[in-house]
C-alpha cells in the first residue's frame, strides 16, 4: 500500500484518481448516425503491401503509445489500428480544426481579417496595451499577435515571450495560446455560434461524424489569468480522418464545396518560415524535419530528403494527436494516443512523442518517390 509523506499528499491524488474515474465514465453517446468510409479491398495500385502494413503494426506495438491511427489513401480506409471510435482529446489539433471553420465566414465577409482586435472589444481583466489592441485578426490566427498575455490553459511556448509593448503585431511569432484562444472567442463573437456549434454544422454532420456529440465538447476556463478560455475538442480518431480528407479535397465532399478551395490553399501556406521555427525550437538547418507555420496548421518543408513528404502538412497536439496530410501520396493520417488526467497535466509521463509519430510515418511511407514520379 502507497504511503503519502502528509494528508494533503494524499487528497491530492485521490482527487486526481476521481477526476480520472470521472473523465472516464462521461462520453456521450453519439446522437446521430455517421457515415462510415469505405474501404479498399485490394492493396493492388495503392503502393502499400501486406508485409509493409505488417511491418507497421509491429512497429507500432512495440515502440508506441498509439491508441488509434486510420491511414486513408485515395479517400479509402487503407490501415486501421487500435480502437478508432474511441473519443478523446485531440490537444492542440483544435487550432487546425478551428481553423478550418473561419474559412466559410472569412471567404463571405462575416470576419474581417484585418480587423484590429481593439475595435472588437478583446481586453483583459489588467488591461491590454495600445499597442496589442492593434492587431488584427490575422495576426491572430497566425500566432503573431505581439500580445504576450499568459492563457488560460498551459502548454504554450512561454519562454520565448518577449515583454509586453515590445514588438509590432504581425512581426514576431510565437506559439501562444492566448492568440488561440481569442481565435476560438472571436469566431464564436462574429458568428453568434459556439465553436462546438460550428464544428457540427460545418463539419461533423456533412462529413458524416460517426462518433459526435455536442455534449463530449468542454471549454477550460481560468478567469484568474485569461478571459478566454481554451475550446477543448474530444473526437474519434475515424471522424478526426475525415477532417484530413476534407482538407486533401481542398474543402471538397460529396460534391460539395464545404470549405472554401482558396481558404484551404491560403491556411496551408507558409506565414513563418522555417529558420524562424527552427530559433524557437532550437533545431538546426541539418535536422531529420523541418517545419513552417502557416494559420494554425504545421507545414513540412523537408523530412530525411524523401520527396513524398514535400508539400504535406499537420494539426499536431500534445501526447500524440495529428492529423497529417500528404498530397503527393494521397495519405491522409490520423492518429490518437488516449491521454490520462495525470499525463494531460504534466504529472506523469505518457504519450507519444513527436519524434516517434514520424518515425512511423517514415515507416508508413518510406523512401520510395512520390507516385507522381513513379508514374
Amino acid at each position: 500500500m502507497k504511503i503519502y509523506k502528509s494528508v494533503k499528499e494524499g487528497l491530492i491524488v485521490t482527487v486526481i484518481m476521481f477526476l480520472i474515474g470521472f473523465q472516464s465514465c462521461t462520453t456521450h453517446k453519439p446522437t446521430f448516425k455517421g457515415t462510415a468510409l469505405e474501404k479498399h479491398e485490394s492493396l493492388e495500385n495503392s503502393g502499400f503491401d501486406k508485409d509493409k502494413l505488417d511491418k507497421l503494426t509491429a512497429f507500432i506495438n512495440d515502440h508506441s503509445e498509439t491508441t488509434g491511427m486510420v491511414v486513408l489513401y485515395d479517400g479509402k480506409v487503407l490501415y486501421e489500428y487500435g480502437d478508432t471510435k474511441e473519443i478523446s482529446y485531440i490537444a492542440s489539433c483544435r487550432k487546425s480544426v478551428l481553423s478550418m471553420l473561419y474559412g466559410k465566414h472569412v471567404d463571405n465577409g462575416s470576419i474581417d481579417l484585418q480587423q484590429k482586435i481593439g475595435s472588437i472589444g478583446i481586453d483583459e481583466k489588467d488591461g491590454l496595451l495600445p499597442i496589442e489592441k492593434e492587431a488584427t485578426i490575422n495576426d491572430i490566427i497566425t500566432s503573431r499577435s505581439g500580445v504576450f498575455h499568459v492563457a488560460a490553459n498551459g502548454g504554450y511556448d512561454k519562454k520565448n515571450f518577449l515583454e509586453r509593448g515590445s514588438v509590432k503585431p504581425g512581426e514576431y511569432f510565437v506559439y501562444s495560446n492566448w492568440d488561440f484562444n481569442v481565435a476560438g472567442y472571436i469566431l464564436e463573437q462574429e458568428t453568434g455560434n459556439s465553436i462546438y456549434e460550428e464544428l457540427e454544422k460545418q463539419l461533423a454532420k456533412p462529413l458524416g461524424f460517426q462518433d459526435w456529440n455536442l455534449k463530449n465538447q468542454k471549454k477550460k476556463e481560468n478567469k484568474k489569468k485569461s478571459r478566454y478560455p481554451a475550446y477543448h475538442i474530444y473526437l474519434s480518431t475515424r471522424d478526426m480522418a475525415k477532417i484530413g480528407q476534407l482538407m486533401l479535397n481542398e474543402g471538397q465532399w460529396n460534391g460539395k464545396q464545404l470549405i472554401p478551395s482558396q481558404w484551404i490553399q491560403k491556411t496551408t501556406t507558409t506565414i513563418t518560415p522555417t529558420e524562424v521555427v527552427n530559433e524557437r525550437y532550437n533545431r538546426t538547418d541539418s535536422s531529420t524535419i523541418q517545419f513552417s507555420y502557416g494559420y494554425m496548421w504545421w507545414l513540412v518543408d523537408y523530412f530525411k530528403g524523401i520527396p513524398d513528404f514535400e508539400g504535406a502538412y499537420s494539426a499536431t497536439g500534445y501526447g500524440g494527436q495529428y492529423i497529417t496530410v500528404i498530397p503527393k501520396r494521397k495519405l491522409v493520417i490520423a492518429h490518437k494516443t488516449k491521454l490520462d488526467l495525470l499525463t494531460r497535466w504534466g504529472l506523469a509521463p505518457g504519450g507519444t512523442p513527436d519524434w516517434l509519430y514520424w518515425d512511423i510515418l517514415h515507416q508508413l511511407v518510406g523512401d520510395k518517390k512520390s507516385e507522381q514520379e513513379r508514374n
